[in-house]
């Protein structure tokens, strides 16, 4: 039996407080929260996934909370999905069986892999060719410039008091990336994090995308640029069906959609 979608309801995420000022305000744990559930299953384990990708595993049958990772990108929303699983599954990563794309929207999701490499105070910029073949790079997609880093804490490890005792003199604690899909993806090795965007609803057709970084003094990279990409937006429901005719002989139903 794979894993069990029914019977579970009132997901929610709470942040998770790093200090409290004096005057009774917070400050939010960064890249964490706290998953809470109900569920009907009395004899099931529960899986997390964070935008498709396996996050955590329950530690028994009657955990309904768990502390994960979530992606620190703040210009797309993060889906959180619990899933029963039984004993024997608790190891399985289902990612795989997860649609993690807008499924028939019409829009398009760009995943950037974040390195170190990247620096702090960079940002991206997404842009696409209209389905002309060329990229325009003077009307960028997104809203704003994506933040990179959002979040100082992002980088790995820095001032985490593991300073330079990792691989090749990286720092070791708070890799960032770890648990998130990515692990060893990055520079030598290490986790690396990705940050996604959604576009919004593209018409129907074939296009490329790109994304250009610049850092904070204003050198900006070459566009990297997607292969091709075909959208396919969901079709329109019908609001109305009726019976325009009915040949006898022919045996022929004539239906109008509305």
């Amino acid at each position: 039996m794979a894993f069990i979608s029914s019977g579970i309801e009132k997901v929610r995420a709470f942040e998770l407080p790093n200090g409290v000022w004096a005057d009774g305000r917070s400050i939010a744990w960064p890249r964490v929260a706290l998953i809470k559930w109900r569920s009907y299953w009395k004899d099931k384990f529960y899986q997390i996934y964070v935008n498709g990708q396996y996050a955590g595993t329950t530690l028994e049958a009657g955990q309904r909370q768990m502390i994960v990772q979530i992606s620190t990108s703040l210009e797309s929303p993060v889906r959180i999905e619990v899933f029963a699983v039984e004993a024997e599954e608790v190891d399985t990563d289902f990612s795989s069986e997860i649609d993690s794309s807008p499924a028939n929207s019409g829009r398009v999701k760009i995943s950037l892999l974040r390195g170190q490499n990247l620096p702090i105070g960079s940002t991206a910029q997404i842009y696409f060719d209209n389905g002309t073949g060329e990229i325009d790079y003077d009307d960028p997609l997104n809203d704003s410039p994506i933040r990179i880093w959002p979040a100082w804490q992002d980088k790995a490890g820095f001032g985490m008091s593991r300073f330079g005792e990792s691989d090749f003199g990286y720092d070791s604690a708070a890799a960032v990336g770890s648990g998130k899909g990515s692990f060893g993806h990055g520079q030598f090795g290490l986790d690396a994090d990705t940050f996604e965007w959604v576009s919004p609803p593209i018409q129907a057709g074939v296009y490329k995308f790109a994304v250009k970084i610049t850092d904070e003094v204003g050198n900006e990279s070459s566009g990297s640029i997607t292969s091709q990409v075909t959208v396919t937006p969901a079709a329109i429901p019908a609001e109305q069906v009726s019976i325009s005719s009915f040949d006898k002989q022919t045996n022929q139903l004539v239906l109008s959609v509305s």
